[in-house]
């Protein structure tokens, strides 16, 4: 099934849901995107989608609003007691898995059209059951930017470029990747697929991409091998996010004290700077340098980043837009992995 008829279908669900009148086939017209103007090509076009519901089993009702009388005009429901499913009984896994799935789709086009067919059944004067179409709209919960394109490229088959910057780098490398699939692990989000630079199947943190993510050849000309599970790939990949790394860091004298607890090696500054006598220099292990950039800059008068190169960038960086937004740097993360950047 195509994309404009999967959206047209959803959206016909949604407006003969969303109301306790029956809708005729001229309200339906003017409410859902996708039908064309001519009245034939309009009235062929209805009735294939009427039996495309039908065989998916959607309970299509018609009948009318008008008692008798004759001349009545047939409109088109669905009562929402005949669409909804009985009661479930889930297991703890099951359930969480549901709960992921009902936050999928925050961005998408459907959502959004369904949205707006809904408005327009409003604006002509039809009741909608708000809280019935809310209910079936699904939504993903991601900031990260790449995130749209990414998702849009596989659903189409179309190779993709982007520049990436790797785990302790400074500086970013143009991309140029056949994405299989788009996977979240531990609260991070992943494209998979085969990289044409390195010839071989690799996987990218969406967060590490930087700028915008550009088509970079013909839709369906990506194919995803026979056994392919995106999913597991993206598990057990060995990410060296994941992994302990070690960063040289300066603390002022008597102060950084939240640093100073995970600190290791610590030993005076002498080398004949100014300022001599007023640091330490020690060691701290994160895992992760976008949750340990943002805690370090909380001590942002007392504390400077040696090494890594992209830990120090990273920290510049968060210190030129809390100085750029006057604001103030952010809290501590909300997550703890045993090392400094837990709290």
């Amino acid at each position: 099934m195509s994309r404009r008829k999967t959206e047209r279908l959803l959206n016909l669900v949604v407006c003969l849901l969303a109301t306790r009148r029956y809708l005729t086939a001229e309200q339906i017209r003017r409410a859902v995107p996708g039908y064309p103007d001519s009245d034939e090509a309009f009235k062929r076009m209805f009735e294939r989608d009427k039996e495309e519901l039908r065989e998916l089993g959607v309970p299509l009702e018609v009948g009318s609003d008008q008692q008798g009388g004759g001349g009545e005009e047939i409109g088109y429901r669905i009562p929402p007691q005949a669409y909804e499913l009985p009661d479930l009984h889930l297991t703890p896994d099951e359930a969480a898995v549901l709960g992921l799935a009902a936050r999928v789709w925050q961005r998408a086009s459907m959502a959004e059209a369904a949205s707006g067919a809904l408005l327009k059944l409003r604006a002509a004067g039809v009741e909608t059951d708000v809280p019935t179409a809310v209910g079936i709209e699904p939504r993903v919960n991601t900031h990260d930017p790449a995130f749209p394109a990414l998702w849009e490229a596989v659903r189409d088959g179309r190779p993709v470029a982007f520049d990436y910057q790797g785990i302790g780098r400074t500086s970013v490398a143009r991309r140029h990747l056949e994405p299989w699939g788009v996977v979240s692990r531990r609260g991070r989000w992943y494209v998979v697929g085969f990289d044409r630079d390195r010839d071989e199947q690799r996987v990218f943190r969406l967060s590490r991409i930087v700028g915008d993510v550009k088509a970079d050849g013909a839709a369906g000309s990506v194919t995803v091998p026979d056994g392919v599970d995106v999913r597991r790939i993206a598990f057990d990949w060995g990410d060296p996010v994941n992994e302990p790394r070690p960063a040289t860091v300066r603390l002022r004298r008597g102060a950084a004290q939240g640093p100073r607890r995970w600190a290791r090696d610590v030993r005076p500054v002498e080398d004949g700077a100014v300022g001599d006598g007023e640091w330490d220099e020690a060691v701290l292990t994160f895992r992760d340098v976008d949750r340990f950039a943002p805690y370090l800059v909380r001590f942002a008068d007392d504390v400077v980043v040696l090494d890594p190169p992209d830990l120090r960038e990273a920290v510049i960086q968060h210190l030129k837009s809390v100085l750029a937004s006057g604001g103030h740097p952010p809290g501590p993360p909300g997550e703890t992995d045993g090392t400094v950047n837990g709290r």
